[in-house]
């Protein structure tokens, strides 16, 4: 009886000792939530950055009004990164600025400062799905991309823009979200964003995100020199077009401030 218990526990040790050292399929949430970290994690450490970027709206018979607009971003760590969106043509808009703090969890703190009525507006968790200056992009858009703001399942994988893609859905987190759900594309080999399709709160495919161009930066980050967002259902589209990109500028926290967006350059 003593060697029979002595050859069970044996047995039990070394089934214990394969299954500690088996690799068990991933689910599809977990590969989401896998593949999703990754990118991230690809884009950590790039500091701060300015660029300067042309948005051109575009109306359902094609007709079309461009903006120039001044972008500065600082990476924040242990938490989302900010911006300070600049708008300095034509002359309807120029000294309009906005400013955004991404958070990982809580909802993002956003102003947008108008200088026809020279003052600093707030934009509310409620009203974060509306489109931001006209355009095609909701306030919600110009966040970061923050780990936990979503829950993830791998689709499996398609080739986009002629590259083999991780096809991932994402799933708001925040109830005040416009969209009930993201699908996002990312090429195998670099894990930069080729598509994103965004579904309304009916759940009805609401705008696709393109992003075209890609050009590397300091030997790791990649930036797309064109995005264009289309809006299916009302045939309007924003381009967004890039250049000029500098990074490690020296911005700061300070250069982030609310109390300073009416001074703005």
């Amino acid at each position: 009886m003593l060697k029979k218990k002595m050859l069970i526990s044996t047995l039990s040790a070394v089934a214990l000792a394969l299954m500690s050292n088996m690799s068990f399929a991933l689910t599809p949430e977990q590969q989401g939530l896998e593949i999703s970290k990754e990118a991230k994690q690809r884009d950590l450490g790039w500091v701060d950055s300015t660029a300067d970027m042309l948005m051109l709206l575009r109306n359902k018979q094609g007709q079309e009004s461009i903006r120039e607009i001044k972008i500065k971003s600082l990476e924040i760590d242990d938490d989302g990164d900010k911006s300070l969106t600049i708008f300095n043509k034509p002359k309807d808009v120029k000294g309009t600025a906005f400013l955004s703090f991404s958070h990982p969890v809580d909802a993002d703190d956003q102003w947008l400062y108008l200088p026809a009525l020279k003052r600093v507006k707030r934009i509310s968790s409620r009203n974060k799905s509306g489109p931001f200056m006209g355009s095609e992009f909701a306030f919600e858009d110009l966040s970061s991309f923050e780990i936990k703001k979503y829950s993830y399942k791998y689709l499996g994988d398609e080739k986009v823009n002629n590259l083999e893609s991780f096809k991932v859905e994402q799933y708001p987190v925040d109830e005040n979200s416009g969209y009930t759900k993201r699908i996002v594309w990312l090429d195998k080999n670099e894990y930069r964003v080729q598509k994103i399709e965004f579904y309304d709160r009916k759940s009805a495919l609401l705008k696709t995100l393109t992003y075209v161009d890609y050009k590397q930066y300091l030997g790791k980050y990649w930036r797309a020199n064109s995005q264009n967002m289309l809006n299916h259902q009302n045939g309007k589209s924003t381009e967004l077009k890039w250049n000029n990109y500098a990074f490690k500028t020296g911005l700061k926290a300070g250069d982030f401030n609310r109390n300073s967006l009416k001074r703005v350059r």
